[in-house]
């Protein structure tokens, strides 16, 4: 079953890229407490979420943290992989790199996408939310892998603006 607004964030683990390496961080540790715009993307490094998606969010970071809001992006890709396209992306410092590296995550949201015709295996669909201790405020998802329009920063910060 898909996640709705309302409902709080299961439990699960992703992996974090910290001085020493990967550690792992919970739902409860990084949602608790705090207000998070989160956005998934269904790979680093795609055509998509690095021309359009992740530029957006690094651009508005600072309008969101303004807001209050935590920013973070999970993708079904190792912590390695999501520290260098942070670094890459100039995300380092703006955006919590969330590692999805089995796509835990989203499955247990109902937002996990099944792309092994191209090569990709399962990964998680276009999405972004806002989070307010651990209970979703609002969710957009992507009809398709190669949109940004619902959940894009722009549409983000307009949505936290009207609703929350």
């Amino acid at each position: 079953m898909t996640i709705k607004v309302g409902d709080k964030l299961p439990e699960a683990t992703f992996m974090t890229m910290s001085a020493d390496g990967p550690k792992p961080t919970t739902t409860a540790e990084f949602f608790g407490g705090k207000k998070v715009a989160l956005f998934a993307v269904p790979g680093a490094y795609t055509p998509t979420c690095s021309k359009t998606h992740m530029p957006g969010f690094v651009g508005r970071a600072d309008d969101l943290t303004k807001k209050g809001y935590t920013v973070a992006c999970t993708s079904v890709n190792d912590a390695f992989v999501l520290a260098q396209w942070a670094k890459d992306s100039g995300a380092t410092g703006k955006i919590a790199m969330l590692a999805d590296g089995s796509a835990d995550f989203a499955k247990k949201i109902g937002l996990e996408i099944d792309l092994t015709a191209r090569g990709l295996g399962v990964r998680s669909k276009r999405y972004a939310m806002a989070v307010e201790n651990g209970v979703v405020k609002v969710l957009n998802i992507e009809e398709s892998p190669g949109s940004v329009d619902k959940s894009s920063a722009d549409t983000m910060c307009s949505m936290i603006d009207r609703s929350l």
